[in-house]
């Protein structure tokens, strides 16, 4: 399998380039990078010197028409749509790994990121979740790999939508997440005198570009509408998502029975760990690897249920998904390239 990966020198570049490094099938052909055109991987980025012998090129869809089986795109949202047109224009697979070809709805996208830049092939993507969407992966040649948030969202969501079990008008998500999900972005909220020792919210109160991808993914597992109070918090970390979810059952649930709902959805699922009751997530048991742990806990006192989720961000959080989303659209073991045990401590 002939690999280009586009938007390379991102931090969800870099990850792919670790996952595929390992991939039995992947051979890297290609890697793009506007800033560090000409320079050697190793060079830019000296973790993988002596593991990449290419040089960054300048992103050019036509040059890798015939070059590549698949092109991976970690471009951020809108600048992805042009590339991938091109790409699949050529005819070439595309795993995009920005926000372009997520939604489903094109009023919903463009109310959240503004005009769509390939609006003739829009809606044609299947989203890469494999473990809500197999079925549809199977075969695909063009997948949209999901959000982090989403991700940590819907794996502990979707069983308990599905059987209507909770009240789907009412989900509340508090989530905290490590500052590379914001990618190299120079803003001062991201300066080390910022952010060390501190937590913060920001883009409370429906504002937040993710939350219409997960009300529309979370409304295909529950077969109606679903309503998302989405709070994110950023932490003074690298890696990682925690996510805390809150929800009203349709009747009495108790923590075995929940947690007995996550295991029946997940049992033979090689990436999603059902914790046992008294286990809670945490970033350090995920980092670098593409485990999401999940957990309920069902509060009698209030009768609330809480579902709680922990993954990396940069791997079962884009670049390790779009990977798994790949193989499973190709038929191969999920676990190829990703049987990467987290990093302890």
């Amino acid at each position: 399998m002939r690999v280009g990966v586009i938007g390379a020198s991102g931090y969800t570049g870099l990850e792919l380039l670790r996952v595929l490094l390992r991939h039995p099938r992947a051979e890297l052909v290609a890697v793009t990078s506007e800033q560090r055109a000409g320079l050697p991987v190793g060079e830019a980025f000296p973790a993988l010197a002596g593991l990449v012998e290419l040089d960054f090129e300048r992103n050019d869809p036509a040059a890798l028409a015939g070059r590549v089986d698949v092109a991976f795109t970690c471009l951020p949202h809108a600048a992805s749509a042009p590339t991938v047109l091109a790409l699949r224009k050529a005819g070439v697979p595309v795993v995009d790994l920005s926000a372009d070809f997520r939604l489903r709805d094109p009023e919903t996208y463009a109310a959240a990121y503004g005009p769509h830049g390939a609006p003739e092939i829009f809606g044609q993507a299947v989203y890469g979740l494999p473990e809500l969407h197999r079925e549809e992966l199977a075969g695909a040649d063009f997948v949209a790999a999901p959000g982090c948030y989403p991700t940590s969202v819907l794996l502990p969501l979707a069983p308990f939508l599905a059987g209507e079990r909770v009240d789907a008008g009412s989900v509340l998500v508090d989530s905290k997440s490590g500052v590379s999900g914001a990618g190299r972005t120079l803003e001062a909220g991201y300066l080390f005198a910022e952010l060390d020792e501190n937590c913060a919210p920001y883009k409370v109160g429906g504002v937040h570009r993710h939350v219409p991808e997960m009300e529309e993914q979370a409304a295909l597992a529950a077969g109606g509408p679903v309503r998302i109070t989405f709070a994110p918090h950023l932490l003074p970390t690298i890696r990682g998502i925690v996510t805390a979810i809150y929800l009203r059952p349709t009747r009495a649930l108790e923590t075995p029975e929940a947690l007995d709902v996550l295991q029946q959805a997940y049992a033979d699922e090689p990436f999603v760990r059902v914790l046992p009751e008294g286990a809670l997530p945490s970033l350090a048991a995920v980092r670098g690897s593409n485990f999401c742990d999940v957990a309920a806990v069902a509060d009698p006192r209030t009768g609330t249920l809480v579902l709680l989720s922990a993954l990396d961000n940069l791997v079962k959080g884009a670049s390790g998904q779009a990977v798994q989303a790949w193989n499973a659209s190709r038929g191969w073991p999920e676990t190829e390239g990703l049987r990467e045990a987290p990093l302890v401590p």
